[in-house]
């Protein structure tokens, strides 16, 4: 064993979370399971492990993410080891009925095998405190529909890479209207090719350049709904 190798049973619980922060920046998938459960056996409820520990630590990652320091292969790095300590809580999440930020439905579009970039956003979510449900690439119309049906979420994400696929965003959002669901949902957009101009010509209610805006903007999204219902 190195000397300077850390052991984590010795870190005091503010130690740790700051280790675990370090841990997920570095993308150490076993080290972050291993600090979740000791959190868990000192007692820590899971909501807070997922809070301080994952969340706190994703937002670090999404800053340096934005500000260009990390990039796409780390920070799916960070991404994983966050998901293994998800892994870990989110049955006990369910069983304490801890507070979800909001559900998101994502898939990339028809015609489009793509799914870096969704995936991030989909674990970058998740480690908001989102519920994600992703569908996945080349999806239909129906696929979305069939999924807002089902999950009732508050936001729709749809991803494309392809300036050729891009447009089948505007026949998803015109489908919605057309079946008087377009006011019901967020609809967040993203991919290389798209702009903001892009965006607002298919109707979305945003175009997010990356995973960081991503969840900022579904944040400031849910952050309205909440103020709306209760001044409603």
């Amino acid at each position: 064993m190195a000397d300077d190798e850390i052991i984590l049973e010795d870190l005091s619980d503010e130690e740790l979370v700051q280790q675990m922060h370090d841990d997920l920046y570095d993308g150490l998938k076993e080290e972050i399971e291993d600090g979740t459960r000791i959190l868990l056996e000192r007692g820590w409820t899971p909501y807070d492990i997922l809070t301080q520990a994952l969340v706190e630590g994703m937002r670090i990652v999404g800053i340096d993410f934005r500000d260009g320091i990390l990039f796409v292969p780390e920070v799916l790095l960070s991404a994983n080891a966050m998901k293994a300590g998800m892994f870990i809580l989110r049955p006990l999440l369910a069983e304490t009925g801890a507070p979800k930020l909001g559900k998101m439905v994502i898939g990339t579009v028809k015609g489009d095998i793509h799914d870096i970039g969704k995936n991030l956003v989909g674990m970058m979510m998740e480690g908001a405190g989102f519920d994600v449900v992703d569908l996945g690439i080349n999806n239909p119309v129906e696929n979305y529909l069939e999924a807002l049906e089902r999950e009732q979420p508050d936001i729709l994400g749809m991803s494309a890479l392809l300036t050729t696929t891009m447009p089948y965003m505007k026949v998803v959002i015109d489908t919605m209207k057309e079946k008087g669901l377009r006011d019901d949902y967020v609809v967040l957009v993203g991919g290389a090719p798209l702009n903001e101009e892009f965006g607002k010509a298919v109707g979305a209610d945003a175009y997010c350049r990356d995973a960081a805006v991503a969840v900022e903007t579904a944040k400031d999204f849910m952050k309205r709904k909440h103020n709306q219902a209760a001044a409603g």
